[in-house]
């Protein structure tokens, strides 16, 4: 088999996954061969110095929240992080203490909705509340639904295809007064935003390796000690991560996830800084060669409360899988979640928004990151704008021959 030519697409869905950065490689690389121990062998050095380093990365991903190191467990992804978070906290609570509700919000991941639904078919009682047409959740619709037998809220702290950030704080300070276990998919905020579990009374943290410019295949749940939040796991196995995750830790992966985290520590607030900046560059390139030809476009979700780097488009008259189609040698870039990119119908985050079907089919996100330059932003506005021009002039040709 023929290795496949390196795309010559500006990459620009950094929402999907992201490079991993060369100094995560670096730092990995000893770990796979000459470091090459199992953290568990306690009996011996090798195992001493791969339980040291699982335990500086365990040090370096909870730095960045708040934590404590022995809060941190590694799992797969946060897709385990998620389903190990909702399912566990929920069958612990009901087994214990027969509680039996909880609460989530239809814009969230697809493995936070399908773990609700799991929970469903278990006898569970789940709450999807609706978010506003900025994609927020309101709070006194949040506070209305939890009741005495409410176990979790779990709200994505930073929204995938539209990159909206909930108000954490906020709903952190409702649950703890509620004596609810507040869980947060943090896959998309972790390393691009400020997160500090304690002031946002976060008892449950999904984290992603592949989002933080970390390798794939890696993930973490913070787990919160005091007041101690209860799991049960997931499957069986020798005990590892505290109980709760079962299996040999992939240390290199763990060190590349911990490295990951310990430079988006030092260099998070600048790039959230350049890429606000790129964003907007972006915005104001394509608004001002579209309304040369009379036309424009809306930005879906909130307009300032987002992710520094995501934007998510939506142009009249235009469909944005033939959008993408058209660009596919010019940009590398999406109509939503990676995750649900198999599904034919509209995003159906964009349609809890208000969209109606037509509306989030012409929408598109534009993902920014690490290694986008202005030249590429702008290489991009004149990609995107070329092709919508095309379009729109596509559509009203086809309208004036059905006339």
């Amino acid at each position: 088999m023929t290795q496949q030519a390196q795309p010559k697409a500006i990459y620009l869905d950094y929402q999907a996954t992201t490079p991993t950065d060369p100094r995560v490689v670096e730092t990995m690389l000893p770990y796979f061969n000459e470091r090459f121990g199992n953290p568990h062998s306690v009996e011996h050095a090798y195992g001493w110095q791969a339980e040291e380093a699982v335990d500086a990365a365990r040090a370096d991903i909870a730095g960045l929240i708040g934590a404590q190191g022995r809060e941190i467990i590694f799992t797969s992804g946060a897709t385990e992080s998620n389903n190990l978070a909702i399912k566990g906290a929920a069958r612990f609570q009901r087994e214990h203490f027969g509680k039996d509700h909880v609460v989530t919000v239809a814009t969230e991941h697809k493995c936070v909705l399908e773990s609700a639904r799991a929970l469903e078919r278990e006898g569970f009682r789940v709450t999807f509340l609706p978010v506003d047409a900025d994609g927020l959740v309101d709070l006194d619709r949040l506070k209305k639904a939890l009741d005495q037998n409410t176990v979790l809220v779990s709200v994505m702290a930073a929204n995938n295809e539209i990159g909206v950030i909930q108000p954490l704080a906020e709903i952190g300070a409702l649950c703890h007064a509620q004596g609810v276990t507040f869980h947060t998919d943090a896959a998309q905020a972790f390393g691009k935003i400020p997160l500090d579990v304690d002031e946002m009374n976060i008892g449950l943290m999904s984290i992603s390796g592949h989002k933080i410019y970390g390798p794939k295949g890696i993930g973490a749940l913070y787990v919160r000690r005091r007041p101690r939040v209860r799991l049960t796991p997931l499957f069986d196995g020798g005990g590892q991560e505290r109980g709760l995750r079962s299996g040999t830790v992939p240390v290199p992966l763990a060190v590349g996830l911990g490295k990951a985290a310990a430079i988006a520590r030092e260099e998070m607030s600048a790039e959230a800084e350049r890429l606000t900046g790129l964003r907007t560059r972006l915005v104001d390139g394509l608004r001002k060669k579209l309304e040369a030809d009379g036309g424009t476009f809306e930005i879906n979700g909130h307009p300032e409360e987002r992710l520094p780097g995501n934007l998510n488009l939506r142009f009249a008259g235009v469909d944005g899988r033939a959008m993408i189609e058209r660009l596919e040698e010019r940009l590398a870039l999406s109509s939503g979640s990676a995750c649900s990119s198999a599904a034919v119908e509209p995003s159906y985050v964009l349609k809890a928004l208000g969209l109606s079907e037509e509306e989030a089919a012409g929408s598109l996100r534009v993902g920014l990151g690490r290694t986008t330059t202005e030249a590429e932003v702008d290489a991009a506005v004149d990609a995107l704008a070329d092709t919508v021009r095309i379009l729109r002039k596509d559509a009203k040709t086809a309208s004036d021959a059905a006339e």
